[in-house]
């Protein structure tokens, strides 16, 4: 039997008043040191009544949720591997697919994705369906209906990734997509949206320059990318990033614009210069926190206008962040948005 010889009560009991106020501590601060921002890359977003989707790079194509767009939870992947035919198409296929793009029709949500081996265009464009993006409805199901596009080395000067769909006036779909080789390119689609429409009818919407003295194979120096076309009143706002991004503090990514009244083009930048022939007016770029910034897509909701990017963080080792800016509209009718949105616009991710 241990005796207390003094007035110090037990340790068991001193500690209570401590753990206590340690408890009330965590309760208060926890959701300042546990949430953390969202890290993806090439973010696309989609909503389904009162929730927001967003579908990144990543295995199997990373999904989250939000009611708000600040607070997001994972939400469920599309491919719980990879799809069965991506190592025919790229032998070095490491199990991310790449910048995806959703979008509803036909009463379906279409996912479309890359499947590549970096700076190779051994690639191609598939999509996935599905009834429903809420995991616990019964009629969730991802249902892969293969091939859309793919690109060859030396037989197409073009590579098959970043898929984007834009609707024209008349209703028809049209896929844009291409990373750097010979540009951007844009085909119409067939009434499934699962194919190219037959007779094929293809544009190049985008491109910039590159020698015909540089062999096929390598992609640079063209740095243009993930094309995105936003229907805006009379016209037809087609996004691109240049540069090069995943360089860390070297990444040099940032987004320009051209538009017009066509959805096919030409797109022409703010000097009349088509984006066809190097064109490209600066919509934003990379600074001291953030050194790099693209691959957006874009979107109305509610009347208002936004740009969907992810972004370099100079203080968190160049992690790549979810950023949502709002798009204003300058009096030409041109896109604007504020820089410092990327500072205020801090998403966080839940458990």
């Amino acid at each position: 039997m241990q005796f207390i010889t003094n007035n110090t009560p037990p340790a068991s009991t001193r500690q209570r008043p401590a753990k206590l106020l340690l408890a009330l501590a965590l309760v208060f601060i926890a959701p300042f040191i546990s949430a953390k921002q969202v890290d993806v890359h090439d973010p696309v977003m989609t909503r389904e009544g009162d929730t927001w989707y967003l579908f990144s790079t990543g295995p199997g194509i990373t999904i989250y949720s939000s009611k708000d767009r600040v607070n997001w939870r994972f939400s469920d992947r599309a491919f719980a591997t990879e799809p069965t035919w991506a190592k025919s198409i790229a032998p070095s296929f490491d199990g991310h697919l790449w910048a995806p793009d959703i979008y509803f029709h036909n009463n379906q949500f279409y996912l479309y994705y890359s499947v590549s081996a970096f700076g190779k265009n051994t690639s191609a464009i598939g999509v996935t369906v599905n009834k429903t993006l809420n995991p616990k409805s019964p009629d969730y199901r991802w249902e892969d209906k293969g091939i859309v596009i793919q690109s060859v080395p030396n037989r197409d000067l073009w590579n098959a990734i970043d898929p984007a769909i834009v609707v024209d006036e008349k209703g028809v779909g049209w896929m844009s997509f291409g990373s750097f080789w010979g540009g951007l390119k844009m085909f119409k689609l067939n009434s499934d949206w699962t194919r190219p429409a037959e007779p094929q009818e293809w544009h190049s919407i985008a491109k910039r320059e590159r020698s015909i003295l540089v062999p096929d194979t390598d992609a640079r120096p063209a740095q243009i990318e993930a094309p995105f076309i936003l229907r805006k009143g009379d016209y037809y706002y087609l996004f691109a990033s240049w540069g090069l991004c995943c360089k860390g503090a070297e990444s040099t990514y940032h987004l320009v614009v051209g538009r017009s009244k066509s959805a096919t083009g030409p797109y022409l930048d703010k000097n009349g210069k088509d984006m066809n022939e190097g064109g490209g007016s600066l919509l934003i770029q990379g600074n001291k926190n953030w050194v790099g910034l693209g691959h957006n897509s874009a979107y109305t909701w509610d009347g208002k206008d936004y740009l969907v990017l992810h972004a370099y963080e100079t203080a968190d080792k160049y992690l790549q962040k979810l950023k949502i800016l709002n798009i204003n509209w300058d009096k030409d009718g041109w896109p604007v948005v504020d820089p410092k949105e990327l500072d205020s616009y801090k998403s966080k991710r839940l458990k």
